[in-house]
């Protein structure tokens, strides 16, 4: 008898345990697809994807996973790339984008040759969704309402914009930068992990985190958000922006330092740029995709009666345009890092090169 209320027991609990598991995935395919899509495609990725979870994020219903996954070289002594998506949680869009071009390299695995070479000359990181719990919640800031973005130990030299550049206030406010100087938030936490480990003592090392924000147009911002002074390699930015325009001359991207917008408080990339530099590693360009969300929105005016409307293409056609209009810069950045010795300047151009972005973006500044 006592054997039998034992298994009755078991039963029972492995029942429950079934039942919460069905539950759990019903909510997530209801309010965090993009979780249910991204495990589904790692399931079916080839080995030579390393897929592992650096850490994860705990709601009163379930658990939320941050997954890594890493392609190419395991040699220390080959550049990298950093694709980062879903920062902000209400901007899903990001986090697509990122996984649109991940599955684009693990369908390619299998038969291109071009990539297999390539991958063996560089490293390749993705952390498509670094904040699924304010993703599930559909709010920008993780769950304890701190906005990811404004969450570094870093403060802006001069006035920074009212709210928008970080506030203390409150964290029912939105852009509310916690409290950084004790400790960043679990999920910047998890990303400095990765990117210690990742980028430290590379010869060369770029990371693209993917957004959308407010604008007509398609941005690329680079360091500083802090302060309007050039970052200290600032021709290796006008290098690789000139690369860019050269092999694609009809992009429709703006390249500029974020500071000619407005200055922040927290900004992760400046922190992190920051402690790379003083850590003497190797070249790093740190860029983000500011994908402008005004051209959806000015086709159909009625998403601004929707909050994911507001960030997010929602017409079918035009998602899938932007999905895929993305992946030609993130193509160009795997090879302009694998190949960053033939176009990074050297002592001959390196001045020639500061000048002119001095020049071209700080002309202003006095």
């Amino acid at each position: 008898m006592a054997e039998l209320r034992t298994l009755t027991r078991h039963s029972a609990v492995a029942a429950e345990k079934q039942l919460r598991d069905r539950r759990q995935r019903q909510l997530l395919r209801t309010f965090l697809p993009e979780m249910v899509r991204l495990e589904r495609m790692l399931a079916e990725a080839p080995e030579t994807a390393r897929v592992s979870v650096t850490d994860r994020v705990d709601l009163p219903s379930m658990s939320l996973p941050i997954y890594r996954v890493d392609l190419g070289s395991e040699s220390p002594d080959v550049p990298a790339l950093l694709l980062v998506g879903g920062v902000h949680g209400l901007e899903r869009i990001g986090s697509q984008v990122v996984m649109a071009w991940m599955q684009n390299l693990l369908c390619r695995l299998a038969w291109d040759r071009s990539l297999s070479d390539l991958l063996q000359r560089i490293h390749i990181t993705f952390l498509p969704i670094l904040n699924p719990g304010g993703m599930y919640l559909n709010q920008r800031s993780n769950p304890a309402g701190v906005d990811l973005m404004r969450n570094a130990p870093v403060r802006a030299q001069k006035k920074s914009t009212f709210l928008l550049g970080g506030q203390r206030l409150s964290r029912r406010l939105p852009w509310y930068t916690g409290q950084p100087e004790k400790s960043m938030e679990p999920e910047n936490l998890a990303l400095e992990r990765v990117i210690n480990e990742l980028l430290t003592d590379r010869p060369f090392s770029l990371a693209l985190d993917c957004h959308s924000g407010f604008g007509w147009q398609d941005q690329i911002w680079f360091p500083y958000a802090y302060r309007s002074r050039p970052m200290r390699n600032i021709g290796s930015v006008m290098a690789l922006k000139l690369l860019w325009e050269q092999a694609w001359p009809n992009h429709r991207y703006h390249f500029e330092p974020q500071s000619r917008h407005y200055l922040t408080h927290g900004d992760l990339w400046d922190y992190f740029y920051k402690c790379l530099n003083r850590q003497g590693s190797g070249n790093f360009i740190p860029l983000t995709l500011e994908m402008g969300s005004w051209r959806w929105i000015r086709k159909r005016p009625r998403q601004l009666f929707r909050l994911d409307g507001l960030f997010n293409p929602m017409v079918p056609h035009r998602h899938q345009r932007v999905l895929r209009s993305h992946l030609a810069f993130m193509e160009f950045l795997a090879a302009a890092a694998a190949s960053h010795d033939n176009w990074l300047p050297d002592e001959n151009n390196a001045a020639m090169l500061r000048e002119a972005a001095i020049a071209h973006w700080y002309r202003d500044n006095g």
